[in-house]
């Protein structure tokens, strides 16, 4: 669509599809407002964290599709697909979203359980006798 502009955040195991179009700074997150999907103000800024870097606050209308994980991944997630939006939206963008760091996938995610143990690192206990 002409106009409207997309991006794909992943951050942990979460993923988020980012719709943005100029409006008033609308921000919609699985069909429900931003401020009753992410409760916390620390998610909340994380989200608006690319708008602050571009001065672009208030400028788009971001409607966002994002699953799996939990809140705090799902929050990274989006504020990456919004970076990527924001790059769609205009190349210029690209010096300071990278120097924020913004456009970069984090790749830490969840290291799997090993066998005969009872985590990823963790183990059972050793008795000698």
């Amino acid at each position: 669509m002409e106009g409207q502009f997309y991006g794909t955040g992943r951050r942990k195991s979460a993923v988020a599809r980012v719709w943005m179009k100029l409006g008033e700074g609308k921000i919609t997150v699985n069909k429900r407002p931003v401020e009753e999907y992410f409760h916390r103000e620390t998610l909340r800024m994380v989200i608006n964290q690319p708008f602050e870097v571009t001065n672009t606050q208030g400028t788009f209308d971001v409607k966002v599709n994002v699953r799996g994980g939990g809140l705090s991944g799902q929050a990274g997630a989006v504020r990456h697909g919004i970076a990527r939006a924001l790059l769609a939206y205009d190349p210029q963008l690209r010096e300071p979203l990278k120097r924020a760091g913004f456009l970069t996938r984090d790749p830490r995610i969840k290291e799997r359980k090993k066998y005969g143990q009872r985590g990823a690192r963790a183990r059972f206990q050793f008795s000698k006798r």
